[in-house]
């Protein structure tokens, strides 16, 4: 009969003899997200920390500490640098929220991202179509069974993430041809041959 354990991050700190850091309520959140888009942690800044925890030979958390600044003495400094102008900016937008805005923002998750999420297949359809100079329709459910998303004039079309390409369609056998696509933070990149 095997066991099984769980160790929470307080308890982690523990057994390592850290002491707890106490930050105010919420605080690290937005600090997470400012570092999120100052990118003020990333190994160009900070160095490639999970290689250098393997590099370093010590015990302590203080040893770690001292190796650590000698070898990036600017490191800490910089990421700072780069973290607080963020921090100064979502002070100034959290100012801007309210509840009108709020709601506008549950709307347009709830209403437009959700249909754009789940219909951008036809959007893909339409463009492709567009771009050979066809027509397109979407599948009907007994086409859809068989792996059909559409059709490109008369050519039955599957379309399917870039993933799905690289990972060898996870031993599906579409009987068609594929539309792949990337999603982007700006758009859809598209690849097909039709």
């Amino acid at each position: 009969m095997s066991e099984q354990l769980k160790i929470k991050n307080e308890e982690v700190k523990r057994l390592l003899g850290v002491e707890m850091t106490d930050f105010p309520k919420y605080t690290t959140q937005i600090i997470n997200l400012a570092n999120g888009d100052a990118q003020g942690t990333r190994p160009r800044v900070v160095g490639q920390l999970s290689d250098l925890i393997q590099e370093f030979t010590g015990k302590k958390l203080s040893e770690w500490e001292q190796w650590y600044k000698n070898k990036y003495p600017n490191a800490i400094k910089d990421a700072t640098d780069k973290i607080v102008p963020m921090v100064n900016n979502l002070k100034d937008a959290i100012n801007k929220i309210d509840e009108q805005l709020v709601k506008k923002w549950v709307e347009d998750l709830v209403i437009v991202k959700t249909f754009v999420g789940l219909k951008f297949q036809e959007a893909i359809l339409k463009k492709v179509s567009a771009s050979l100079g066809k027509k397109y329709r979407l599948s009907n459910p007994d086409e859809e069974a068989k792996g059909i998303d559409g059709f490109i004039g008369e050519i039955p079309v599957s379309i399917k993430p870039i993933t799905y390409k690289i990972r060898g369609g996870l031993n599906e056998k579409i009987d068609c041809k594929m539309i792949f696509y990337t999603k982007k933070k700006d758009g859809i990149t598209i690849e097909f041959d039709l």
